[in-house]
């Protein structure tokens, strides 16, 4: 809902001890006298709803401009949403004088952004960070571009799941807890649902490009992963096209508008429609179900956007069935965000201490914790704090085991678009989903060429 300079020779020397002393450098007081009246511009997404990475950053400044006399961090986060602050981001990325040294970074556009030249390469850093071991191997490749190297850390990462409302679904005669095994069973609780009470919103899925990446993440991807589909072969590095999953896909999308199980396409088509299924349509017994992240109970706990006491026992968590019920059973798909270095940064070294203060342990910690992600720490994920804080914790970890993530290429973003195009266009009733699978392919081949294409 969210991302190389080289060094005189002066500061070799400089260089070279600052990477040595790695293993204390957020402990560190003693600062070279070449740190000193530096500047680091630290950029990041801040929203109304999302403040735990602000919190965070605030701590991580104070905590580093104690222990490095003489550097300011200026914070500038940016007010946008997920598709505005990318925008945003980009245009800042494109002068020296307005590039961040640290900045927030999405996982599905690094590999677009190390190929564009924003990103610096860590991994000399990283082999000098004694932390860096306690990230989990999985988490690390969210960070790594087409040559090998690490370019991004990660902050956490998420699963999606069915978010449902229990005393919705008993008030319709569904018991609970609920978990669907087939795509039908959904569109039955559905339609039970709608025949309770009709001032009720059934089953919703997001869909359209107002959503941006929620369409895809929360909604088609669990659909088309749930079919056996994908959407690119990491085999033969070529995108997927032609699939009768991709056709399944947009089908069910079209039965639950149509049979106006879901929100209207009007509402479908708000940017905000999210704000509505967190903030007033769950809490007021407005909406039985949804596909949302991991992360929704950080909107509703103590001092979250949408606080909502009672949510716990209100709430609950279902896996997302594949198609037909067939192996295995479940879909989920993961992304999260990264902090990262740019490559334009006057300053590397210094900034990559001041990524690796945001991203220590008490810092994960309360970020994982406010924002509820599921932690790419060991020593964050095995927390007291951490297990105690999230009443979902262990539902939404268990899906990590049948999840997906997004192709790590550099021409991800397009398609993403054309899929987020292609769900409109179905919802809305200007093509039929045949049409707009074919329109998508059409699409594909034009963005990348008939030799990344695999016709299925």
């Amino acid at each position: 809902m969210r991302p190389m300079k080289t060094m005189r020779p002066m500061k070799i020397a400089i260089a070279f001890a600052a990477a040595a002393a790695l293993v204390g450098m957020t402990s560190c007081s003693d600062t070279p006298e070449a740190d000193q009246d530096k500047t680091l511009k630290i950029v990041y997404q801040k929203t109304d709803a999302f403040t735990a990475l602000d919190l965070v950053m605030q701590d991580a400044k104070k905590e580093f401009e104690t222990a490095n006399s003489g550097v300011t961090v200026d914070l500038q986060p940016i007010q946008a949403n997920d598709d505005d602050y990318g925008t945003k981001l980009a245009l800042a990325q494109r002068s020296p004088d307005t590039a961040p040294d640290v900045f927030y970074e999405d996982t599905f556009k690094v590999r677009s952004d190390v190929d564009a030249g924003y990103l610096l390469k860590l991994d000399s850093y990283l082999e000098a960070w004694d932390e860096w071991g306690k990230f989990s191997e999985a988490a690390k490749a969210a960070g790594r571009a087409d040559d090998g190297g690490i370019y991004a850390v990660p902050l956490g990462t998420d699963t999606r799941a069915i978010w449902y409302n229990k005393a919705v679904l008993q008030k319709a005669g569904i018991p609970v807890p609920w978990q669907p095994q087939s795509w039908e069973d959904i569109l039955t609780m559905a339609r039970k649902v709608k025949a309770a009470d009709s001032t009720v919103i059934p089953f919703t899925m997001y869909a359209g490009k107002a959503t941006g990446e929620g369409t895809v993440m929360q909604s088609f991807y669990e659909l088309l992963y749930g079919t056996g589909s994908t959407l690119y072969d990491e085999d033969q590095k070529k995108w997927v096209i032609g699939s009768q999953g991709f056709t399944d896909s947009l089908d069910f999308l079209k039965t639950l508008y149509d049979e106006k199980l879901a929100v209207s396409p009007a509402e479908a088509l708000d940017a905000n429609v999210w704000k509505k299924v967190f903030g007033e349509w769950f809490p007021q017994g407005k909406l039985a179900a949804t596909v949302e992240g991991s992360y929704a109970p950080s909107f509703w706990k103590k001092g979250g956007a949408y606080e909502w006491a009672g949510y716990e026992q209100d709430m609950a968590v279902a896996g997302f069935p594949t198609q037909k019920g067939q192996d295995p059973g479940h879909v989920s798909m993961s992304g999260g965000w990264t902090l990262a270095v740019g490559a334009k940064s006057k300053n590397p070294e210094l900034s990559f201490k001041f990524l690796a203060t945001a991203l220590n342990k008490k810092n994960a910690l309360a970020y994982d914790i406010n924002n509820s992600q599921i932690a790419v720490r060991t020593d964050v994920a095995g927390d007291a704090g951490y297990l105690a804080a999230n009443p979902f914790v262990k539902d939404v970890s268990g899906l990590v085991e049948v999840t997906h993530y997004r192709p790590a290429t550099a021409d991800y973003p397009r398609i993403s678009t054309a899929v987020q195009e292609a769900t409109e266009s179905v919802i809305t009733g200007r093509l039929s989903p045949r049409d707009a699978v074919a329109e998508y392919d059409a699409t594909v081949r034009r963005l990348v060429g008939e030799d990344k294409v695999l016709q299925k």
